[in-house]
C-alpha cells in the first residue's frame, strides 16, 4: 500500500508528539558547571556587548541556566536569519534519508526546465553536497542578484551566475545556493521546508508556530527567514549533540549528524578566528573541537561535543566573534567533566542575577522645562527614505509617547520611562531596508528620556528581530531636527536626518 504524503505526515506525528517535552531544569553545579562562571560570563557580555537578547545553557540535556534581557521574552520568537540555514540543512538530511534525494545528485538535474540552454561545465557538475558545504564554485554570493534583480524566479537567477571555480574546491559563504538546497527539498518532496520539517523535527522538539518566509515561488527561503524560540535553538542543539536521537528515539541519522557538522571544506586558516575552522553542511567548525549554526547579529546555536554542552544565544550586534571570545575565556573554564560541590552563595547571585536582567532604557530626565511649547505640536517632513510624513511628542495621563504618521496612518508609541513599554508599529514605508523582508506590524517596546531641555530620545526594540532603533528629536527655532539611527544593519552603517516642519494653524 502506498501512503500519501498527507498519512505520511500524519504517522510522523503520531510517532513522535509523544517525544516532545520540556527541558529538564537542574542546577549548574549539579552538572558541573560553576554558577560563579556562568555569571561572569554574563557579566562580562553585559561589560562588553551591545547587546545579547537572550541565552539558554545546557549541560548533559538539562537547562543549567538561562535569561531574557527585557523587554525580550522567553515565549516570543526571534528572526534567526543565517542560522535557518541549519534548519534547511536538517531537512536535506531527512530527505536523503528518506530516498528523496542524494548528495551526488546534479543541482540541475531538479530544475531542467529552468537550467540556460547550455550551461557551463562547472554548473552542469555542481552536486547537492558543493551547495551544502558552501563550495558551489561561485565566486560571489549568489543572493545578491536573487535579491535585487528583474527576474522573479529565483531558480533561474541562480542558474545564470558564473560558476568560476570547480564545485567543491572554492568556499564562498552563499545564501543563494541554500535557497536552492530549500527549492530542491521542496521538488524533491512536494512540500516547502517548512511544512516538511513540521512532523520530523519541529513537532518532535516541541518547537511550536514556528515561522518561515517565502519567496515569489511559493518556497521556504532557507538561508534565513526563520523565527523559532530560544529554546527553540537550544532544542536542535542538543539533537545534533545527541548525535540524531531524541528522548531515546532516533529522528535524525548518526551519518547525516557527523557529516553535516565535520569539516567537509576549508575556509580559511586563521587559528584565533571561528570563522577559519571549516565549514560542513550549513554548520560552521568552531574552535574547542565545537560547532555552531549562527546567523546575523549574534544569533548562535553553540554545540560543545566535549563538554556535552549546547549554548542558544540571539542577539543585536555587530561583532560575532567577541561573544565566542567570551565564551571561551568566561564560561568554558567553569565547565567540568564532574558534578561540582553545592555553591549555593553563587547560585543565589546567578538566580538574582536571571531574574533581573534588561536591557539599557532611555537614560535622563522625564520632565523638560522646556517642553511646553514643543508637547502635542506636530512636525511633518518632506517625502524621505523612511517614509515618515509626521511626528508629535505628546504627554497624557499614561505618559509620554510619539504620534507617528506614515503610510500606514497615525500610531501612537508609548515611550516608558526608566522601563519598557510594549505596542505594536509599522514604522517604516519599505521594511525591505533594513528590516530585510519582514513585513507587516512589529511588536516592539520604546522608553524614552530628555537628555537637555530641547533634546529628548526615544529608543526602540523591534522585539522578534535583531534591531534597535534610536529617534533623538532637537527641538529648535521651530523645527524639530529628528535623527534615525539603528543598532545594526548589512552594509556600511548608516544615519538619517530629518528636518520637520511645523504644521500651519487651521485658518
Amino acid at each position: 500500500m502506498k501512503l500519501t504524503r498527507t498519512a505520511v505526515s500524519s504517522v510522523f506525528v503520531v510517532l513522535f508528539a509523544c517525544l516532545s517535552r520540556a527541558f529538564e531544569v537542574s542546577k549548574p553545579e549539579m552538572e558541573g558547571i560553576s554558577s560563579g562562571a556562568i555569571l561572569g560570563w554574563v557579566e562580562a557580555v553585559e561589560s562588553n556587548v551591545d547587546a545579547l537578547h537572550s541565552f539558554v545553557l545546557l549541560r548533559h540535556g538539562k537547562i543549567v541556566a538561562e535569561g531574557w534581557w527585557a523587554p525580550f521574552e522567553k515565549e516570543r520568537p526571534h528572526m534567526l536569519y543565517s542560522l535557518s540555514k541549519s534548519f534547511t540543512s536538517t531537512a536535506v538530511g531527512f530527505a536523503v534519508e528518506e530516498g528523496r534525494l542524494s548528495l551526488d545528485d546534479t543541482v540541475v538535474s531538479f530544475f531542467p526546465d529552468k537550467v540556460p540552454e547550455r550551461p557551463s561545465e562547472n554548473l552542469a557538475k555542481m552536486r547537492v553536497r558543493d551547495l551544502l558545504c558552501m563550495g558551489s564554485g561561485n565566486a560571489n554570493d549568489t543572493f545578491t542578484p536573487m535579491k535585487e534583480g528583474a527576474e522573479t524566479d529565483w531558480i533561474k537567477v541562480f542558474f545564470a551566475q558564473p560558476v568560476e571555480h570547480e564545485p567543491g574546491t572554492f568556499f564562498r559563504y552563499n545564501t543563494g545556493v541554500t535557497y536552492m538546497l530549500s527549492a530542491i527539498v521542496q521538488k524533491a518532496t512536494g512540500q516547502k521546508v517548512a511544512d516538511y520539517l513540521k512532523p520530523r523535527l519541529f513537532t518532535p522538539l516541541g518547537m511550536e508556530k514556528p515561522a518561515w518566509e517565502t519567496s515569489a515561488q511559493g518556497i521556504t527561503t532557507g538561508g534565513y527567514g526563520l523565527k523559532v524560540r530560544t529554546r527553540d535553538i537550544a532544542a536542535l542543539g542538543q539533537l545534533y549533540l545527541q548525535k540524531g536521537m531524541w528522548n531515546g528515539k532516533r529522528l535524525l541519522s548518526e551519518k547525516w549528524v557527523a557529516a553535516a557538522t565535520d569539516r567537509q571544506i576549508s575556509n580559511g586558516d586563521n587559528p584565533e578566528s571561528d570563522w577559519s575552522q571549516g565549514y560542513g553542511f550549513q554548520f560552521w567548525r568552531c574552535r574547542h573541537n565545537a560547532f555552531r549554526g549562527d546567523g546575523a547579529f549574534g544569533q548562535y546555536c553553540l554545540v560543545m561535543p566535549d563538554q556535552d554542552a549546547v549554548l542558544a544565544i540571539t542577539s543585536g550586534l555587530g561583532d560575532m566573534q567577541q561573544v565566542l571570545n567570551l565564551i571561551w575565556a568566561n564560561l568554558l573554564p567553569g565547565i567540568r567533566a564532574q558534578a561540582l560541590p553545592a555553591d549555593d552563595a553563587s547560585q543565589a547571585r546567578l538566580t538574582d542575577k536571571l531574574s533581573k536582567l534588561t536591557l539599557r532604557p532611555a537614560q535622563g530626565q522625564s520632565e523638560s522645562a522646556a517642553s511646553a511649547g514643543t508637547l502635542g505640536k506636530t512636525f511633518v517632513f518632506d517625502n524621505n527614505e523612511k517614509g515618515l510624513q509626521a511626528l508629535s511628542l505628546n504627554r497624557d495621563g499614561q505618559g509620554l509617547y510619539l504620534t507617528i504618521r506614515n503610510a500606514h496612518g497615525e500610531q501612537r508609541l508609548d515611550c516608558g520611562f526608566g522601563h519598557w513599554s510594549t505596542g505594536e508599529l509599522t514604522f517604516e514605508k519599505s521594511l525591505t531596508a533594513p528590516l530585510n523582508t519582514t513585513n507587516g506590524r512589529q511588536p516592539v517596546a520604546a522608553s524614552g528620556a530628555w537628555l537637555a531641555p530641547n533634546l529628548f530620545q526615544a529608543v526602540i526594540y523591534f522585539c522578534e528581530t535583531p534591531y534597535r532603533l534610536t529617534l533623538t528629536l532637537r527641538f529648535k527655532d521651530d523645527r524639530q531636527y529628528l535623527d534615525l539611527d539603528y543598532n545594526v544593519m548589512f552594509g556600511p552603517k548608516k544615519k538619517w536626518s530629518l528636518i520637520g516642519r511645523p504644521v500651519a494653524p487651521a485658518s
